[in-house]
């Protein structure tokens, strides 16, 4: 099962751009990891100033392990400045059905 982890980032007025830069500039702090599938920056279309934060991991101890890790505190300390709220959400994929502009004979 891939567990996956959604953080919902408000950030501060004035502070996508910058936020933005400094997610991508840190993205090898995740994805570098040895249980993460990939991670994903997505920008709210209903909220200003709103993004989500989505990455997959091989199994939920293996996230644990690297939510505690030097590495990942490290990381989220770069991100705090620009966060004015938000939530955190973990979750495991039950089912996953691809859709046909996914397949290869699309």
């Amino acid at each position: 099962m891939t567990f996956r982890v959604t953080l919902r980032m408000e950030l501060k007025p004035g502070c996508e751009q910058a936020f933005v830069e400094e997610w991508k500039r840190g993205t090898e702090a995740v994805t570098g990891h040895h249980a993460n599938l990939g991670q994903w920056l997505c920008k709210d279309t209903g909220a200003d100033g709103v993004y989500w934060i989505v990455s997959d991991w091989l199994d939920e101890p293996r996230f644990r392990a690297f939510e505690s890790s030097p590495t990942h505190r490290e990381h989220r300390a770069r991100l705090h400045p620009y966060r004015s709220g938000g939530s955190f959400h973990t979750m495991e994929i039950t089912a996953h059905i691809r859709g046909r502009a996914a397949s290869a004979d699309a």
